[in-house]
């Protein structure tokens, strides 16, 4: 029986700083809140007999276990974590405001991303709801930008097949981009999904046609990031971070592109 699950780790110059982790039964089902406790507190249950393993979530928002291999040498106070597999943990580190930007025929990849990673973020996007559509394009064009983009830090973008036809996209996009909208800029995060006809090709060989055109100009100046689509907990975190600290780059940040009027082929 495994007493902890962990799912998040940090590290500093002497080894594990803070572990976030919930008590799971003898089924490895949690039973109860995640919390972050400090090394100390990790080599206490250690000492003590308490056992740990290491969760990852998939595509449903589950948690699986990686592995078991956790332990605790009290003479040389080492805590041992697996090999490889604790690189394969996210950091326990600040949430970043994000919105998610796509075509809603990719809406599947949307409910896997939440699903993913919605623990590793702050989730500033509109859901289900939030929104009447039979309001004006002004006003929720407006409402957008007024009531979640105001305080997105980072704008993920789901790159589809047909994502670059879609003007909300490309306004959500400029409203990320525009200072006026927050009081700051927005990172830009695309990530391209395996409907992308350039899904798995070098980014040096993808084809700008294919992406929407501030997007691309964006990525193009090297202000935005692009990887592909990805179930990886740490590479997406880390890609986030990237994105976030592009903001600086003011002279990367392209937006002079008018903005689409309506959406284009289907």
């Amino acid at each position: 029986m495994t007493d902890y699950g962990i799912t998040k780790i940090t590290f500093n110059d002497k080894g594990i700083e803070t572990i976030s982790c919930a008590e799971i039964d003898s089924f490895k089902r949690q039973v109860g809140d995640f919390q972050t406790h400090d090394r100390n507190w990790f080599k206490q249950k250690l000492s003590a007999g308490m056992t740990f393993c290491k969760l990852n979530k998939n595509r449903s928002g589950k948690y699986v276990i990686l592995n078991d291999a956790v332990g605790y040498d009290a003479y040389r106070d080492i805590i041992s974590i697996g090999g490889y597999g604790a690189t394969k943990l996210p950091k326990n580190i600040t949430k970043r405001k994000t919105f998610l930007s796509y075509y809603n025929k990719d809406e599947q990849y949307k409910k896997y991303y939440e699903n993913l990673f919605g623990d590793l973020i702050v989730n500033k996007s509109v859901q289900d709801g939030d929104i009447d559509s039979d309001n004006s394009v002004g006003y929720i064009k407006q409402l957008i930008q007024k009531h979640y983009l105001s305080e997105t830090t980072v704008l993920v973008v789901l790159l589809g097949k047909k994502t670059k036809h879609r003007k909300y996209v490309d306004w959500e996009i400029s409203g990320a981009l525009n200072y006026k909208v927050g009081d700051h800029y927005a990172g830009l995060l695309g990530i391209v999904l395996p409907t992308h006809p350039d899904y798995g090709k070098p980014n040096y060989q993808k084809n700008h046609s294919n992406f929407p055109k501030r997007f691309w100009a964006n990525y193009e100046s090297g202000y935005a990031v692009m990887i592909d689509w990805t179930e990886d907990r740490v590479f997406m975190q880390n890609s986030i971070e990237k994105a976030f600290r592009q903001r600086d780059n003011n002279d990367k940040r392209r937006n002079s592109i008018p903005q689409m009027q309506r959406n284009t082929g289907e």
